[in-house]
């Protein structure tokens, strides 16, 4: 805490410690250092229910690596023993079901809350300086993410992971020059099987891991920049923020418990809502599923995939809708974070998530008929957004007046 801070109110001095906590102190800090990044730690008051997602993706991240871990010592990842060894983890293996049910239904709404996540970031501008690095490694971690379900999803080997793997390898290859050779590199031979079921089942496991740093490193963002809040202004006077504790910390489980409520409904009750049917079936390579397509989270790049006539079109344009969101901070020039007082702004927002609602709409269609008009017309307002609106009305957008202060737009004065 700091005196040229006025929204950092000093606290009382915690009482010194003894005994054992008192001797791992006075060698190590680390229980002070808790203490002032999670329960001293001062947030804007004005945190709504948004802010409960970051918490959610922390417990639900643990979720996943403490079953992964479990699944992982009972899965052969080889062509004959993938399918085989998941139907033993569900049928034999005590408690298997569970951990497995656990884990599908973690990673399906881990997509979702990471996806809430991003766009509460992109509705209050916090994407804006001095949170750029906040930011770019958010986006990183929602690659990483991204990366590690796709792994995630090749291992059961039943009908979609096999075809859905071949689509992407395809499309991989379709880049012109070293294409064929990363896809040679991917697939691990001239066709799917051991090798490249090793290589994914590798990469999955290893970037779990790796998740996890990199959600460190973003969490000691936060604590170093401070967190946005809905106004998208900073906090000025210590009446403008709240401790960690007991405000954050009993909000946070409150939204955990609601999390929870929806987990274990779809996990008891409505399972086939989140797992495709068809993967129940053993890999075949002489069968083709008569519909081939990704997890519900990879269905807007798949819409944007097939509506680009090429396949190296479409692979393009895919990763350029991810990565055109890395240079998100440079393109909006507003002074102003917060949609709330840009009302133009706001409005095209919307107009972005229900592009993103289309594409996924039409990747779901294949992008066949009219909807292959309805993707292009998407894809089109998507990158729109980003490389025309936002740097246009940024500039001459005439936004609502700001509070003086978060205190004072909550009444106080």
């Amino acid at each position: 805490m700091t005196q040229s801070d006025p929204a950092n109110k000093a606290t009382p001095a915690a009482p010194a410690m003894t005994g054992l906590a008192g001797w791992i102190e006075a060698r190590l800090p680390v229980i002070s250092a808790f203490r002032a990044e999670y329960i001293d730690f001062r947030l804007p008051r004005n945190l709504n229910g948004l802010w409960n997602f970051g918490a959610i993706l922390t417990v639900v991240l643990l979720l996943m690596l403490a079953t992964g871990i479990f699944l992982a010592m009972n899965y052969t990842p080889t062509n004959a023993g993938a399918f085989l060894s998941v139907e033993a983890i569900d049928r034999q293996l005590a408690g298997g079901w569970l951990l497995r049910a656990m884990h599908m239904t973690g990673a399906n709404l881990f997509l979702a809350a990471l996806y809430v996540h991003l766009f509460r970031g992109l509705y209050y501008g916090s994407y804006k300086a001095p949170r750029e690095l906040l930011w770019l490694s958010g986006l990183v971690l929602l690659v990483m993410v991204m990366a590690t379900a796709f792994a995630g999803y090749m291992l059961p080997w039943g009908q979609m992971s096999y075809w859905g793997a071949d689509v992407i390898t395809k499309a991989v290859g379709a880049i012109p020059g070293i294409g064929p050779s990363l896809e040679h590199i991917m697939a691990g031979g001239d066709h799917l099987g051991d090798v490249f079921l090793h290589r994914f089942f590798v990469l999955h496991f290893l970037l779990a891991f790796l998740v996890v740093g990199v959600v460190g490193l973003h969490v000691t963002i936060v604590h170093v920049n401070g967190s946005n809040n809905p106004l998208g202004i900073e906090p000025r006077t210590p009446r403008d923020t709240v401790p960690f504790y007991p405000y954050y910390i009993s909000k946070d489980l409150v939204g955990l418990i609601v999390f929870a409520m929806v987990f274990a409904a779809l996990m008891f009750f409505w399972p086939n809502v989140l797992i495709e049917a068809d993967n129940y079936t053993p890999a075949d390579p002489m069968h083709t599923p008569a519909d081939i397509e990704p997890e519900w989270y990879f269905l807007p790049f798949y819409g944007l995939l097939q509506s680009v006539p090429s396949k190296f079109g479409g692979l393009l344009a895919s990763a350029a809708s991810l990565l055109i969101l890395f240079a998100l901070p440079w393109l909006d020039r507003s002074p102003v974070r917060s949609m709330r007082f840009r009302p133009l702004c706001r409005i095209g927002l919307f107009g972005l998530v229900a592009a993103f609602i289309l594409l996924a709409a039409a990747g779901k269609h294949h992008a066949q008929g009219g909807w292959l008009i309805v993707a292009r017309l998407a894809g089109i307002y998507y990158f729109g957004y980003f490389l025309v609106l936002l740097p246009l009305v940024s500039r001459k957008e005439k936004t609502r007046p700001l509070p003086s202060s978060i205190a004072a737009a909550q009444g106080e004065h």
